[in-house]
């Protein structure tokens, strides 16, 4: 195969991903990326493919977890109505390269023509580009991954033909899995999942060089969204996750040494255990077969699971605590206790943030005013995937506003103000990080003394119940035993990660981030676990 150099860095491109790099680490409270090495490096012809849920956020969270030692660009596609705009999300696009894909919802008579834009895509590829395109065509917030559009295979095919007189050449699918723990919520978690490339040879692929079996164009389709699939959270309905998301928390209790990645798979191990049960509704099948008593009374049970699974969480909801306080009952002098001390620390924190709070106040209030203009233009499917979108370029731009701001009121010490006004900023995020999270404990302690022993002794009798049960679907479906051992041994240095209970006590305030016990907190004082209603 001849060398290939790739494309130059455009200094925009440049600039995009180091501000925006910035802008993520603040607005997201980790992002995690796992599998670096499997990334191709600059020069070798790929197309990454990935997930599509939350608007240009994906595209941000891509660019910016490639290293660039890796690859020194990623060439983006955007749809062609974000073009030619006199806005900075148009810029923004155009300057770091991006091609423009027509969609056919955009065309007022439905027909389309993308043949400049794949060309440019090939070329890009020939010379040892990477470029990005999302499959499933359109971004929405949705629990489940669409049907994959045929485009990524098409590509493939159209390179490989091209480049027919070179047995050597090849071209890589590096197909991409991105995870929003709550996509919209800030300082909630990201996983990125990169899995190992599909590669592609003149000389081993001549079913995907023209004329070209359709057939083979669909099979390769397929096994990309399997694939991607496999790597994220991807369920036919927002209940079924809500229901996984608490199985996967009996099973793996907070206090639970592992890494996102692993929280993330448990959490899909329980979505396809639990999916038959999508199947047949709510009420239990009768057995009118006798060879299919054992699966049909196998359903019933998940039926049976999911159904106490779903009452538990929504019990939890209502009195507004975790699963964690159901597992260890507290005596009343200890809640008391803990309740005093959280209450201090929560005050101590607050009284420290308050002065940058001032500084934050005009971020909030701009985004919050942002955010509740996107969603009254239209269905929660179709907009709710832009609220981060809108949160990190408004936020960006009121971010840049205080701070110009607070350096020109300071200017005769502008050289300290520059690098102290962000880093004072900072550093309130995260005492108000801490803050919330104390806060947030002190509630839940005073609602157990208001919700009383005897009830919690109930719920406790429950939680017991449904813990043996979920452990004994954990062991059907390949699921370690115990789990706080393996995901200790297992899980590695991955940041955001607490590895152990000395690093918990030894790193309890990190000025770098906040070291999580729990990957679905986000800065509220109550513990995210709904979702939309609306699944279409």
């Amino acid at each position: 195969m001849t060398a290939a150099q790739g494309s130059p860095t455009p200094w925009s491109y440049i600039l995009i991903r180091l501000l925006f790099k910035f802008v993520l680490k603040i607005f997201y409270g980790t992002i995690v990326v796992e599998n670096i090495h499997h990334i191709p490096v600059t020069g070798r012809p790929c197309v990454v493919s990935a997930n599509h849920s939350n608007s240009l956020t994906d595209a941000l969270v891509l660019v910016t977890s490639i290293p660039f030692k890796k690859r020194n660009m990623l060439r983006l596609t955007a749809k062609a109505t974000q073009f030619g705009h006199r806005t900075f999300t148009s810029w923004l696009i155009e300057s770091a390269g991006t091609v423009p894909i027509n969609r056919r919802k955009d065309s007022a008579d439905g027909n389309i023509n993308n043949t400049e834009a794949m060309i440019k895509l090939v070329e890009a590829l020939e010379i040892g580009d990477a470029v990005c395109l999302f499959p499933e065509g359109m971004s929405r917030y949705h629990p489940t991954i669409a049907p994959l559009k045929t485009g990524v295979a098409r590509l493939v095919s159209d390179v490989l033909t091209r480049n027919r007189n070179n047995p050597e050449f090849e071209i890589s699918v590096l197909t991409c899995s991105i995870t929003y723990m709550h996509r919209q919520h800030f300082r909630s978690d990201v996983l990125v999942t990169f899995h190992e490339p599909l590669v592609f040879r003149v000389k081993d692929n001549p079913e995907l060089i023209a004329p070209v079996d359709y057939n083979n164009i669909r099979l390769l389709t397929t096994k990309m969204h399997d694939i991607i699939s496999s790597g994220t959270i991807d369920s036919p309905t927002w209940d079924l996750v809500r229901t996984a998301k608490t199985a996967a928390r009996i099973y793996a209790p907070l206090g639970t040494f592992m890494s996102l990645g692993d929280h993330v798979r448990v959490i899909r191990n329980f979505i396809d255990a639990l999916r038959p049960t999508e199947m047949h509704g709510s009420a239990n099948l009768t057995i009118s077969d006798e060879d299919d008593e054992h699966e049909v009374l196998v359903l019933n049970e998940l039926k049976r699971l999911r159904n106490d699974l779903k009452a538990y969480q929504d019990q939890l909801t209502r009195w507004g605590i975790k699963d964690d306080r159901i597992r260890r009952p507290l005596s009343r002098h200890v809640t008391l206790s803990r309740m005093i001390i959280r209450f201090i620390w929560s005050a101590a924190l607050f009284t420290l943030s308050f002065p940058g709070l001032l500084l934050w106040l005009p971020i909030f209030a701009t985004t919050f005013y942002a955010v509740h203009n996107v969603k009254k233009t239209g269905p929660i499917f179709d907009t709710w995937d832009e609220i981060a979108q809108y949160k990190l370029i408004y936020g960006l731009f009121s971010g840049l506003f205080v701070c110009f701001t607070a350096v020109l009121f300071t200017w005769p010490i502008v050289p300290f103000t520059f690098v102290l006004v962000p880093a004072f900023m900072w550093m309130t995020l995260r005492w108000f990080e801490d803050t919330v999270s104390a806060f947030r404990a002190y509630t839940a302690l005073w609602r157990l003394l208001w919700i009383g022993k005897p009830t919690l002794r109930g719920m406790h009798d429950k939680r017991q119940d449904l813990h043996s049960r979920v452990m004994n679907l954990a062991h059907t479906i390949g699921l370690p035993g115990d789990p706080e051992s393996h995901f200790m041994e297992t899980g590695g240095k991955e940041k955001g990660r607490v590895s152990d209970p000395w690093d918990s006590t030894r790193r309890y305030f990190s000025i770098r981030r906040r070291r999580k016990r729990d990957w679905n907190e986000t800065l509220r004082l109550y513990d995210k676990v709904d979702y939309p209603d609306d699944d279409s």
